[in-house]
């Protein structure tokens, strides 16, 4: 169970799109807009849970045949992502169209590949070997979907504490969170 928690905690909270983008919705649009595409990425963190809970051994069989198209779906969005975080112009802060919405935070759960193979992963190699009855698995869902709120919130204090810093170098920090998601598309195919 330690391991299992360690694990949940260590793949949400760690650099990924999703924090990524918290992070520069908190910096670029404020603590609301980030509030808004967290609220909406957890929803869809959990909705991949119940998915992945219910549908795993299919999932596993044809993950094979998959996953080439969800590493060149994952890897065009990120690089779009990073194409729209390093084109934000700082100096005119427009909040009629915000970025952090709930719909864009729950859409890229469904094409963030961190999430999806963690999803994929969790219940085979963590839960499923242990609990098969269906109150367990949904408990499960309730834990790691809770680890996850709690990571994208760490992002959005993270993203607030640091806010007047990222004012001040906000080009800088915008380069930075491009190359971090760059990095990030480009590590699906190593």
């Amino acid at each position: 169970m330690v391991s299992f928690i360690i694990y949940c905690f260590i793949v949400t909270a760690t650099p990924g799109p999703t924090n990524i983008i918290i992070l520069s919705n908190v910096q670029n649009y404020g603590i609301k807009a980030g509030m808004k595409f967290t609220y909406g990425s957890t929803i869809g963190f959990l909705l991949l849970l119940a998915i992945s809970a219910i549908l795993n051994s299919f999932l596993n069989n044809i993950l094979p045949n998959i996953i080439i198209y969800l590493q060149i779906l994952g890897t065009i969005y990120m690089l779009y992502l990073a194409y729209q975080i390093f084109n934000i112009d700082v100096s005119k802060k427009d909040h009629s169209k915000e970025k952090g919405s709930f719909f864009s935070g729950l859409l890229l759960q469904f094409i963030n590949p961190k999430v999806i193979l963690f999803t994929l992963t969790v219940f085979p190699s963590f839960v499923l070997p242990y609990f098969n009855e269906d109150y367990l698995l949904l408990l499960s869902i309730v834990i790691i979907g809770t680890i996850g709120f709690i990571a994208f919130i760490l992002w959005v204090i993270f993203g607030a504490v640091f806010n007047k810093m990222f004012q001040k170098y906000s080009k800088i920090l915008n380069v930075v969170l491009g190359i971090l998601l760059i990095y990030a598309a480009v590590m699906l195919w190593v």
